[in-house]
């Protein structure tokens, strides 16, 4: 194979009709490689935008492309699949380099669960939980990432590589109804939520887009399948929030947790701030744990600001490059550059002065730190904030979905603001949100608009 690093594109050529009206019919890619020019021609401008956007990323990420195709290396390697099991793999060999961390992970989850539902029905079939395994741990990363498979595993990943369908089985509507249905089960043979199952379904739906692109499927097979998913719940519900009472109890409560005699403070004063933050600035937590002191404007007196431009999301460290299980990165649903500016109420600028001046920040300028220094991992808030739950709440309260996360306090928060008649475009743009989704998912924890809606019928009636 003779491949070149030397790869340059063109902007998608949008191709006229000959009749008067000029209607675009078609749209083509074009690139060199090399200095040899290649081009692909779709009738969708959207699909012409994935190709062009998938040739590019294999660039920018240093992959070299093959002169006489012209397509990338992982690509080809796509299409010399034979198997579904193969063409996944290759999958995401594409994918990996420039998905997010937690992208690979549902990615990775979506495929060990269909991946054993699209074989044939061969002996010495592997229980579920080894085939599963097998994939996570060791079949769905990329080849250089794979640890060594243990003898077991090897035996699984043996049986799925003979026991795989072909990719041009995937044709048959039939052979992705097992794959489906799959989808809509735990392990355990329990239901899988809406959400999860429709996570999973957009995975299956990308790869046999993928296989539409390299023109190893005619079309995506999903279109004509009569398969409805369950409907997923968007809404938060509204029995999770908390009022500004129970909020600063349940903060107060938190500088009790694990607090220890002779003036020392335990590990619930040090995280106190950080729920402050998801509160009164309806912080996210993988946002409020990259808090710098940097990006805080903290005056003596009156509203404060904070700009974000960072997260760290907590993942398995198999799926991060820097195998570290909080990989920094953008702003969900924002450019990698884009910021995202909060003012912040006197009480919580109140709250990050007395925290900074009594924990100081890292070396790295992050105000919340575990007792080591290191990124506060998600199992040491939570188990925090649960402590915090039974000395703030009554024993029914508990026992409720009422603030049962860390995240409810983003939820309260959001709510807040909306119920106390901040413009909506305001409040999407300081929680980061769009306004079509801020509306759909809030919807439920507006309150108040059911006696006016009850009264103004009422008038209606009596008029």
């Amino acid at each position: 194979m003779n491949t070149s690093y030397k790869v340059k594109f063109w902007e998608i050529r949008p191709n006229k009709s000959a009749v008067k009206s000029g209607k675009t019919i078609s749209y083509t890619v074009r690139w060199t490689v090399a200095g040899r020019e290649k081009s692909k021609t779709y009738e969708k401008s959207a699909q012409a935008k994935n190709w062009l956007s998938d040739l590019r990323q294999a660039a920018k990420n240093g992959e070299p492309f093959d002169i006489e195709t012209g397509l990338p290396v992982s690509m080809l390697k796509a299409k010399e699949a034979r198997t579904v099991f193969d063409f996944v793999r290759a999958y995401i060999d594409m994918k990996w380099p420039h998905a997010a961390s937690k992208s690979r992970d549902s990615m990775s989850d979506a495929l060990a669960t269909v991946l054993p539902a699209l074989t044939k029905d061969m002996p010495g079939r592997p229980d579920a939980q080894t085939l599963r395994r097998a994939l996570r741990k060791y079949a769905l990363l990329p080849e250089d990432r794979r640890p060594p498979v243990p003898l077991d595993m090897t035996k699984a990943l043996r049986w799925l590589e003979s026991a795989s369908l072909s990719v041009q089985d995937l044709n048959e509507t039939k052979v992705l109804r097992p794959a489906l249905d799959a989808l809509t089960l735990c392990l355990d043979g329990s239901k899988a939520g809406a959400n999860t199952i429709k996570r999973k379904r957009a995975v299956l739906h990308h790869v046999l887009e993928y296989a539409v692109e390299l023109e190893e499927l005619p079309s995506n097979p999903l279109h004509r399948v009569k398969w409805s998913p369950p409907k997923t719940t968007e809404t938060v519900d509204p029995r999770v929030v908390v009022n500004p009472r129970q909020a600063r109890e349940l903060l107060t409560a938190v500088t009790y947790v694990g607090k220890r005699g002779n003036g020392r403070r335990g590990r619930g004063q040090r995280l106190m701030a950080m729920f402050a933050c998801m509160y009164f600035a309806a912080l996210r937590p993988a946002e409020a744990i990259s808090l710098r002191r940097d990006d805080c404007h903290l005056p003596a007196k009156g509203w404060g600001r904070l700009t974000l431009d960072v997260s760290r999301p907590e993942v398995n460290r198999q799926w991060t490059d820097t195998g570290d299980a909080h990989e920094e990165r953008g702003l969900k649903h924002r450019g990698a550059n884009d910021v995202r500016v909060v003012p912040i109420p006197p009480e919580l600028v109140k709250i990050l002065r007395q925290h900074i001046a009594d924990f100081g920040v890292g070396e790295d300028g992050r105000l919340f730190r575990s007792e080591r220094g290191g990124v506060v991992a998600s199992t040491a808030y939570t188990e925090v904030w649960q402590e915090a739950r039974t000395l703030a709440l009554t024993p029914a309260q508990v026992a409720s979905s009422l603030a049962r996360r860390p995240y409810d306090l983003r939820h309260a928060a959001v709510s807040l603001w909306l119920n106390g008649g901040v413009p909506a475009p305001e409040v999407a743009n300081r929680a980061g949100h769009g306004v079509d989704v801020l509306l759909r998912v809030y919807a439920k924890c507006v309150d108040g608009q059911e006696e006016i809606v009850n009264q103004r019928i009422e008038d209606a009636l009596v008029a």
